[in-house]
């Protein structure tokens, strides 16, 4: 286990390390930092090992090409994609210094804001593959928001909406959806094969998203249920579960094709 401080989380406004469909995230095993600005931003200090541009799925709102850039930190070796990289090996590199323009590849959905993903090897470890690194946890206290489903669109893109709800009480603070008192949910529910909790739960605990079950925790671990969700009514994609410490922290809908505008009143259900 790999232990990402507070400090370092300090540079970004909002992290997860659930929400996404691919195996690097699986088991809570890398986290995306999101950053203020369009800039990369590094959450780790170190020395650049190597970079290198990988072929990215095609998407016809992405770029082509992605980046990998390997960051020896001592004891670990961090891998971080969506940089197209200003440093090259050799650079010494501290926590916050600007690494390069964030990409938008074919690895992200149309939903998905830009961000930095940043894993962790052991040093003998291949740092090439996608998969392989090691579980990541944060240092942070989270704040666990109640929403009862209900909210006001604040936001309104072509795949996404964003709701005025839950407000954060105290932004600055790290704050979430709340699953269970201090407990926060991650994830994209249900449209990623899991999701994940913050701090930990037990073994085969239920999680409930407006009042409805929609999966079992493990630990951290959170397996949905088939269960779909809905926008007065209207079946959608998903939610689209973080942590954040930014004011505009309310629910977002993935729903593509919807017909929502800034003001509509929805309400947000779950039917297994």
């Amino acid at each position: 286990m790999v232990t990402v401080p507070a400090a370092t989380l300090s540079h970004f406004r909002r992290f997860s390390l659930f929400n996404s469909p691919y195996a690097a995230h699986d088991r809570g095993c890398a986290i995306d930092c999101y950053p203020e600005s369009n800039r990369g931003l590094s959450p780790v200090a170190g020395t650049v090992v190597d970079t290198r541009t990988v072929r990215a799925p095609e998407r016809p709102y992405a770029v082509a090409e992605d980046h990998l850039i390997l960051i020896d930190t001592g004891d670990h070796v961090a891998r971080i994609l969506h940089v197209d990289p200003d440093v090259a090996a050799g650079d010494r590199i501290a926590v916050g210094d600007d690494l390069g323009g964030m990409v938008r590849s074919g690895f992200f959905g149309p939903w998905v804001d830009n961000h930095v993903h940043l894993g962790f090897r052991d040093p003998d470890a291949n740092p090439y593959r996608a998969a392989g690194s090691l579980p990541v946890e944060v240092d942070v206290s989270v704040r666990a928001l109640d929403w009862d489903g209900g909210g006001v669109v604040r936001e309104a893109a072509e795949t996404y909406v964003v709701l005025d709800r839950p407000r954060h009480p105290d932004p600055g603070s790290w704050a979430g959806l709340a699953v269970a008192p201090g407990v926060v949910l991650d994830g994209g529910c249900p449209h990623y094969e899991g999701g994940g909790v913050l701090p930990a739960l037990g073994d085969a605990v239920p999680v409930e998203v407006a009042g409805t079950r929609v999966g079992v925790a493990d630990g951290r671990a959170v397996t949905w249920d088939d269960v779909t969700l809905r926008a007065n009514g209207r079946p959608i994609t998903g939610l689209s579960l973080f942590v954040a410490r930014d004011a505009d922290v309310g629910a977002k809908l993935v729903c593509p094709g919807h017909d929502f505008a800034p003001g509509d009143r929805i309400r947000v259900s779950a039917t297994r």
